[in-house]
């Protein structure tokens, strides 16, 4: 006798099973998206699906559908019977993410300075845990944990300005963006420049002034881009 497939509550069959694909999808996504950001997948490295899923302790399959998904944010190539390969980064590539960055978070800088006193205030220091954080890391020199401090400071940010819209379409160049980063912070002299920045840019949202908030967020990533294409240039790195 054949088995009954597994049903939900409301009768639809393999529900269970579906939800479950879903999550290891999820699961693989998430994996194969934090390896690329911190660069432990590092840009040109290519593998198979067979390979990367073993580095990741999990099966081909949603590693398949994840990479499907990871080569719609722009991060992958997915090579028919070649495998993934992890994208890199021209200086060109760079240059277009910042455009992308003034942009999209001086708006957000200005539409969390506009919220009402309670919320604004609550985003201010959340900002400013994370550039505490940022100044702890930078007195250490511990410079992975000031990258990743920073990387949360700009999707808190994100995060605050409650535009779901802005959220997804930010999403995958700032995955680019904390690459580059990670992969130039031994090169980089603006550390302490950041963090006074960003002090900057919480306090424009604390005492509500939106304005001054998207200025102060523009001209740190105007700051930040100007200090980083000609260290790519002077170094001759081609690709990150």
């Amino acid at each position: 006798m054949a088995r009954a497939r597994p049903r939900r509550a409301d009768g639809v069959p393999g529900a269970e099973e579906g939800e479950k694909k879903t999550s290891l999808v999820d699961d693989a996504y998430d994996a194969m998206r934090t390896a690329i950001r911190d660069a432990s997948f590092a840009p040109g490295y290519q593998a198979s699906e067979q390979e990367i899923a073993l580095r990741l302790g999990m099966s081909r399959t949603p590693v398949h559908e994840a990479a499907i998904r990871l080569q719609e944010d722009g991060l992958v190539r997915v090579l028919p019977r070649k495998g993934i390969l992890i994208l890199a980064l021209a200086p060109d590539d760079v240059r277009e993410i910042y455009d992308v960055l003034i942009a999209i978070e001086g708006r957000a800088a200005e539409l969390v300075a506009a919220l009402p006193k309670v919320e604004r205030l609550a985003a201010a220091r959340d900002l400013d845990a994370h550039t505490d954080a940022m100044a702890e890391s930078h007195a250490a020199a511990a410079l992975p944990a000031w990258g990743e401090a920073d990387g949360r400071f700009h999707a808190a940010l994100i995060a605050h300005a409650r535009n779901g819209r802005m959220s997804r379409v930010i999403q995958a160049v700032n995955d680019q963006s904390h690459r580059a980063r990670m992969l130039t912070l031994n090169l980089r002299r603006g550390l302490e420049a950041s963090i006074a920045e960003h002090r900057q840019i919480a306090q424009a949202i604390r005492a509500g002034e939106p304005v001054e908030a998207l200025d102060a967020m523009r001209r740190h990533r105007i700051r930040a881009r100007d200090e980083l294409l000609p260290l790519l240039r002077s170094y001759g790195l081609k690709h990150l």
